[in-house]
């Protein structure tokens, strides 16, 4: 899990989604990696997903349901899932969530 993410570029615009339910910042690695910090408060939304993603969750704790799954499956700080490309999913989250999000 990631604690800290050393020697980047951090852009200062906030992505703000679903009325400011969830705000991150970008970060860009030296190698052109792209990362994304941010937190989402209580509420069940859906992320459409252009790239693959690993989402880690660094505090919180949410419920997350795949494209095409009818499972719900929680998870807490220390613990992260991958969403495949051109994809989906939705989030459940119980208690405000910080995480790091990676692309790619």
């Amino acid at each position: 899990m990631s604690d800290r993410i050393d020697a980047v570029s951090v852009l200062t615009q906030a992505n703000v989604y679903f009325d400011g339910k969830c705000v991150s910042h970008t970060v860009l690695l030296a190698d052109g990696t792209r990362k994304s910090v941010g937190v989402i408060l209580p509420a069940t939304l859906t992320f459409n997903t252009g790239a693959p993603e690993r989402m880690e969750i660094v505090a919180g704790r949410c419920r997350v349901r795949q494209a095409g799954s009818e499972a719900w499956l929680e998870y807490g700080a220390g613990q992260a899932f991958d969403v495949p490309g051109d994809s989906h999913f939705d989030i459940e989250v119980v208690e405000p969530t910080h995480y790091v999000c990676h692309f790619g």
